[in-house]
């Protein structure tokens, strides 16, 4: 299981139980009573706790039921074990929703919506609607740049307006919150996800175009990554009112695959289905947006910025590796004068010097494209591996696929702009600043019991 995680979030090497040595920060509830003295706690050699009081009596205590919340709070990493905590998120519990679903009285069901990130869309009974999250990246990378914009214009009085940090990718975010917090925060992103788009999106317009509250819609997203399970469980994206997140269920497309296989149904046998338009109808001709499987932030901001704070026309990108191909540099220039100096980090090892460079006050760019994954999303931990193909011929195979679809232009959708103008109140009005972003939180170091040794 800790293969899985991206590099970040994992301790390597563990087995998939909680060992003595690595046992979670809340182990137990403890009764704490006025007035008295604390009471000693006694471990048994079957692994039980008993508090003992100052009689001598003893009470065995329960074990406290951990979240994905207490996680998220938690200044350690994300182990093997933690597949215990992931069980919300997981393709049983998807199959879990449907088969309720089919003995449920009408009023009791519900939407059953799926989003991904897979261009192409195979029919799976009790799924009303699909749809693709190429959609909702069109408003994560117009916000984004809209935003870099406005700290550009800003970074004389803001000493952290820039760089300004890439935020869709929950394995970097949960490392900088823990790791780095209040430092690195304020550089990163504000914009959410695609996935969190449209999560917002769905819980958000389509409830209120199917005239439904927010909870009877049961959301699920396909993605590369077992971190956008993280991501999915943030209380940032629940909400409180309906007491339902935005996106109820993350599934990888590793687990699509088991999906199948627990029905009998081979990939290779089933026939397309065209995907759903979130405004009605079905969806146009699959696309993408250039400049990488990561989601084109890079391209999209550098190109779209130059054109905006500069005047200048960029057609294409020319990019200079640096120590490794995960690391790479842009640069916008006029009369020998560096206009913009744009880098993507990918990686543990490059994200680490990334953020040295930030400390040491020596980072020479104005934008990071951050991820956690080894050559980006498209290699993330919860692809499906294919049988007799190299990680390195797979993943060629699998960039070369996304390459081949047509390139999209957020500011060309008509359908964004439909969505801008009339639910969202306008481009940069106040409901798409709280619409389409979240806020990130430093989170504290607190003693563990996790006994690792580095």
């Amino acid at each position: 299981m800790a293969a899985r995680f991206s590099g970040v979030l994992q301790l390597t090497d563990l087995d998939d139980f909680i060992a003595p040595s690595q046992e979670c920060i809340k182990p137990v509830k403890v009764d704490k009573k006025p007035g008295k003295s604390a009471a000693k706690i006694r471990i048994e050699a079957d692994g039980s706790y008993f508090q003992v009081n100052q009689d001598g009596e003893a009470q065995k205590l329960e074990k406290a039921k951990i979240t994905l919340n207490d996680c998220l709070a938690c200044s350690g990493c994300i182990t093997s074990a933690e597949s215990v905590l992931v069980r919300q998120q997981s393709h049983e519990e998807f199959c879990k929703v449907l088969a309720l679903n089919k003995v449920a009285d009408p009023h009791e069901q519900k939407l059953v919506v799926v989003s991904c990130v897979l261009k192409f869309c195979y029919p799976v009974p009790g799924v009303h609607y699909v749809f693709d999250t190429t959609f909702s990246r069109n408003f994560s990378l117009l916000e984004s740049q809209q935003e870099f914009v406005r700290r550009f214009h800003r970074q004389a009085n803001d000493k952290k307006a820039l760089p300004m940090l890439a935020s869709a990718c929950p394995g970097w975010i949960c490392y900088a919150e823990k790791t780095h917090g209040s430092f690195i925060i304020p550089h990163i992103s504000t914009t959410k996800s695609p996935q969190q788009v449209m999560g917002s999106l769905v819980k958000g317009y389509f409830a209120e175009q199917k005239q439904l509250p927010p909870d009877r819609i049961y959301h699920v997203t396909v993605m590369p990554c077992y971190d956008k399970k993280l991501e999915a469980s943030r209380p940032d994206f629940f909400n409180q009112e309906y007491q339902t997140r935005d996106v109820d269920c993350v599934i990888t497309t590793g687990e699509v695959l088991k999906l199948l296989e627990q029905e009998g149904v081979s990939l290779s046998d089933m026939d397309p289905a065209p995907l759903d338009n979130l405004l009605g109808g079905a969806a146009g001709e699959l696309s993408t947006h250039p400049g990488g499987g990561s989601g084109g932030y890079l391209e999209h901001i550098f190109k779209r910025s130059a054109l905006e704070l500069f005047g200048i026309h960029v057609d294409s990108i020319h990019y200079k590796p640096l120590k490794n191909k995960d690391l790479q540099e842009v640069t916008l220039e006029r009369d020998g004068e560096v206009l913009l100096h744009f880098a993507l980090a990918y990686g543990f090892r490059n994200i680490q010097n990334l953020v040295q460079k930030l400390k040491r006050g020596k980072c020479p760019y104005h934008y990071v494209e951050v991820m956690a994954c080894p050559s980006g999303c498209l290699n993330g931990g919860g692809q499906i591996k294919l049988e007799g193909e190299s990680s390195k011929e797979e993943l060629q195979q699998v960039e070369r696929l996304y390459e081949s679809l047509r390139a999209e232009i957020p500011e060309e959708n008509q359908a964004v702009r439909e969505l801008y103008q009339h639910w969202l109140g306008g481009w940069g009005s106040e409901r798409a600043q709280a619409v389409l972003h979240t806020q990130y939180h430093a989170v504290e170091r607190t003693n563990s019991a996790l006994n690792i040794k580095w």
